[in-house]
């Protein structure tokens, strides 16, 4: 079938293939590169309705799953064609980037068979436009803290404003600016500075030609997952996840030393408050304002006297909630993304483990500031209740070497929560390459 494809390069003939395979079986393409997409890798490749598995561009761990492309995440050109010559029906977009720069507009005209996991670009701004995401929670009545946007233009009624401000106080580049465009300023200087930085000095290039500045929530926080098909939705596992690289929540904020599932301060009744002031009325102002929208929301929550508000959207799974939440789930994860394509969700019950997942993230020395790659990598064996993602890795003349500031996610699973974060650590310790660092209270607040 793939030869006569090749042959005759036309789209009718190949949508015909795809509808073939829709309901049975068919070949998936997941983007990314890191712990998310080694963890979607890992639950997809046991569906019964995937054939074949690649991985663009992968890692060392995802090719342990499928087959690995050297085609870069915002290379749609290049995706279009690797869709073409491997007969792919179904793409799970793992990162933000491509989302936000429309690979979902760019590939539907082209492959309307397709199944893409993942927003249009319109509905990614949810991730992609902080301001964008505020006033889409203001307009449908969603709990979130109060807030101004500015410019350059108005630049010096920003100014005025923070002077105003109680501290400390928020500002948030509008764009996505890879996890590190949020200054929680306690004094004004630094507010003024960083408001500075952002919009004048361009700290975070186009992402800060708008700043949102908004009132500090004061709270505990933790995440919700949806997978949605624009009209209905059902929800994964809760989870919380670890920004700060030191112990004791301290230092520089990261993308997430660790996380765990489900979060022990998520009762019914703080479930219950969640569903129907934020998750019903998200859903339900996607369908109003007729938003393409096939794939994960993910819910940046705080919990302010039992009340909880939203901080953030993003437009796919958190890395690292992915790994302890995908675990979790008993369902063929690949029998729920077909719902979405006819928006049949309405239909699937989700089932997942009454067991906790803990996952400790293994990073490299000076992260999230400078560190150096290419540090050979020992791994320890591990047992079914634990797993090992790579984040951060790569293969150097057939040796695994670190490559990134997250190198690798532990993730391990118990019927108490303190086990399974004792069996991560105690593998984390395990883990050897140069100046490798975790931290040890993951969790520290429940056990």
């Amino acid at each position: 079938m793939r030869k006569i494809i090749k042959k005759f390069k036309t789209l009718s003939f190949y949508h015909i293939s795809i509808v073939a395979f829709t309901f049975a079986s068919m070949n998936i393409l997941i983007l990314g590169s890191g712990g998310r997409e080694h963890t979607l890798a890992w639950k997809i490749a046991q569906s019964k309705h995937c054939t074949k598995l690649y991985i663009a561009p992968g890692n060392p761990g995802t090719a342990t799953l499928g087959t690995n492309l050297p085609v870069a995440v915002t290379d749609f050109e290049s995706i279009q064609k690797t869709i073409e010559d491997y007969s792919i029906g179904m793409l799970v977009v793992g990162p933000e980037d491509p989302l936000v720069l429309g690979i979902h507009d760019f590939l539907n005209p082209l492959f309307p068979d397709l199944h893409i996991i993942g927003p249009s670009q319109y509905a990614a701004q949810l991730e992609g436009s902080k301001a964008f995401a505020k006033e889409f929670m203001q307009k449908n009545r969603i709990p979130t803290a109060a807030y101004k946007e500015f410019t350059l233009e108005n630049y010096d009624t920003g100014v005025t404003y923070i002077q105003n401000q109680t501290l400390p106080i928020v500002l948030k580049a509008d764009g996505l600016a890879a996890g590190k465009g949020v200054v929680i300023a306690s004094t004004h200087k630094e507010a003024l500075e960083s408001f500075d930085a952002m919009i004048k000095q361009q700290k975070f290039g186009n992402a800060g030609n708008k700043v949102v500045i908004e009132e500090f929530l004061d709270g505990i926080e933790c995440s919700y997952f949806a997978i949605t098909d624009g009209e209905n939705y059902c929800l994964l596992p809760s989870a919380k996840d670890y920004k700060r690289i030191g112990q004791g929540d301290t230092g520089l904020n990261t993308g997430g030393m660790g996380a765990i599932s489900p979060v022990p301060f998520v009762d019914a009744a703080f479930h219950e408050k969640v569903v129907e002031q934020i998750v019903k009325p998200t859903i339900q102002g996607l369908k109003n304002d007729n938003m393409d929208y096939k794939g994960f929301v993910f819910f940046g929550l705080i919990k302010v006297n039992n009340e909880p508000y939203v901080i953030e959207y993003n437009c796919r799974m958190g890395d690292p909630e992915t790994e302890v939440v995908l675990p979790r789930l008993k369902n063929d994860l690949v029998a729920i993304f077909l719902q979405l394509k006819n928006k049949n969700l309405t239909t699937q019950q989700l089932d997942f483990s009454e067991q906790a997942a803990a996952t400790v993230m293994v990073v490299s020395g000076g992260y999230p500031e400078q560190y150096e790659k290419g540090k050979n990598i020992e791994l320890p064996s591990v047992d079914e209740n634990s797993l090992v993602f790579h984040a951060g890795t790569m293969l150097q003349n057939n040796q695994l070497v670190s490559n990134g500031g997250r190198v690798l996610s532990i993730t391990s699973l118990s019927l108490k929560l303190d086990d399974a974060l004792q069996q991560s650590k105690i593998i984390a310790r395990q883990v050897k390459f140069e100046k490798a660092y975790f931290r040890e209270d993951i969790g520290w607040e429940f056990v």
